[in-house]
């Protein structure tokens, strides 16, 4: 979303309610990405609101009153002088909507479900062909929802993701470089790197943390981002949720939680399979990045990913850097903020 861009490094104070019957909390609130970040004043995230579900309380006076669309009883309160970080708010709220396909569609799409048993089993009576209809409706924005939805449940597991503000071009060159839409770097839960409906790929800290260059973590992108052109990572949940999940989600616009939390159990105990040298050097290749690196890392050896090493594209030249040896110290330092 453009607008982000605008208001990435906007900060501001405000009280934070998790329920009726908990104590107010001053905390301090930031953009992230398509998330509202709303931290401890140690810079510890207590929770992160999805940008495209934030509803606004009627107005009381001065100032601002927000929560989770469905959930009024947790608020946060912004006094009348944020008014910068009120009107990015309602900024970035209007450019979801704006964005968002017409609200009647998927529930236009459940009242002909319902209506008309007799052409819904005719078209639907196989699971697969319900997911491929399910990956063709889905919008955007709530494939991204979906994503932003598993983060949270693996957050549970990994703690929530390493960030700082000098560290974020290095994120940004990252993503930039292997043409996903944002990486992100946890502290754990994940083994090694997982992709996200939305084209979010997680990272462990390690791949950052105990190499030195950013190839390895760039080629650990690339990867994921080769399994997702092959398995894209919405039919993953839809697949592993089954028929009746993918229909409530088609019905009603909803993703039920039990699915979620399964798929995100699975997806983070069982490992990754290897992506065979053919699949993965034409996207080293086109990034202009390195697969030696990558199959150093993977075998310390070289005997399982000599393919990777003997047919290096970028063997004999010297590609531009992923980003700046400034920004890669940065980068390493990332969960140490």
């Amino acid at each position: 979303m453009t607008a982000l861009s605008k208001y990435d490094r906007l900060e501001a104070t405000g009280l934070w309610r998790p329920s009726p019957t908990a104590q107010r909390r001053e905390v301090v609130v930031s953009i992230g990405d398509a998330t509202l970040v709303i931290s401890d004043l140690n810079d510890t995230a207590l929770t992160h609101w999805s940008l495209a579900a934030i509803e606004r309380a009627p107005p009381e006076g001065t100032g601002a009153t927000f929560f989770p669309d469905g959930d009024p009883d947790e608020t946060l309160d912004l006094d009348a002088a944020e008014a910068e970080m009120i009107t990015a708010i309602d900024t970035l709220r209007k450019a979801v909507a704006k964005a968002r396909p017409r609200p009647g569609r998927l529930r236009w799409l459940g009242a002909a479900l319902s209506g008309s048993a007799v052409a819904a089993l005719a078209i639907f009576w196989l699971p697969g062909a319900l997911v491929e209809h399910a990956l063709r409706v889905v919008p955007p924005v709530k494939e991204a929802e979906i994503g932003i939805a598993l983060l949270a449940r693996i957050e549970r597991v990994s703690g929530p993701p390493c960030r700082s503000t000098e560290a974020a071009p290095a994120l940004k060159a990252l993503a930039g470089r292997t043409g996903v839409a944002r990486v992100v770097i946890l502290p754990g839960g994940v083994r090694e790197a997982l992709s996200l409906p939305g084209g979010t790929v997680l990272l462990n800290r390690a791949l950052v943390e105990d190499f030195e260059e950013p190839d390895v973590a760039a080629g650990y992108v690339l990867a994921e981002k080769v399994r997702s052109t092959a398995v894209h990572p919405l039919r993953q949940v839809l697949e592993h949720a089954g028929t009746r999940a993918t229909a409530t989600l088609l019905t009603t616009g909803v993703m039920p939680e039990r699915a979620l939390d399964a798929f995100a159990e699975a997806r983070l105990a069982n490992p990754m399979a290897f992506v065979p040298a053919e699949d993965l050097l034409p996207a080293f290749a086109d990034a202009q990045v390195r697969s030696t690196p990558y199959a150093r890392a993977r075998d310390i050896s070289g005997e399982e990913t000599l393919d990777l090493i003997e047919a290096d594209p970028m063997g004999g030249t010297v590609p531009d850097p992923i980003m700046r040896d400034a920004q890669w110290l940065q980068l390493q330092a990332i969960c140490e903020s």
